[in-house]
């Protein structure tokens, strides 16, 4: 299911929400240790994991942004700054296992925007498979499909 996109001028948010039958401390670990998280996005490391810490980003050029922590909450809300945007993880516990709701809120939609947010969705799509043990043959060509999506999504006018 594409990501809900709520817009308010040239501003945005995107809500995706994903329910696995897994604890919110399992989905937690993918969110925060550094060997869970190189399974789904190698590019970040979680060094400083606390609220006024940062998550690094690896740049394929060899260099580094160290992205503010804006909220920590354990097993339940990890919220930190992506460029001038925000990216929220909740984790909401449920008798059969966990949602996540995972929030981007983007101060501007650009070209760039519809390839942020299928990423999004295929990382997404990566951690809940890695949860039941399994992996994602190709990543590229999901990506392609929901990137096409994503591209169609933020070409239809914003509601009023």
């Amino acid at each position: 299911m594409l990501a809900v996109i709520d817009r308010s001028g040239e501003a945005a948010t995107a809500r995706f929400e994903r329910h696995w039958e897994h604890p919110a401390e399992d989905v937690w670990a993918f969110l925060t240790e550094n060997d869970k998280l190189a399974q789904w996005f190698p590019e970040l490391r979680a060094d400083d994991l606390r609220k006024g810490g940062a998550i690094r980003f690896n740049m394929p050029d060899g260099t580094s942004l160290d992205m503010d922590i804006l909220e920590l909450k354990p097993y339940s809300v990890l919220e930190y700054t992506w460029g001038e945007d925000r990216v929220r993880f909740e984790l909401i516990s449920e008798p059969e296992g966990c949602r996540l709701i995972l929030l981007e809120t983007m101060n501007k939609i650009t070209e760039h925007t519809p390839k942020d947010l299928a990423g999004w969705h295929v990382c997404l799509d990566v951690i809940g498979l890695l949860l039941d043990g399994k992996t994602m043959a190709s990543r590229k060509s999901v990506w392609e499909t929901w990137y096409r999506q994503y591209v169609e999504l933020l070409e239809k006018p914003a509601s009023s």
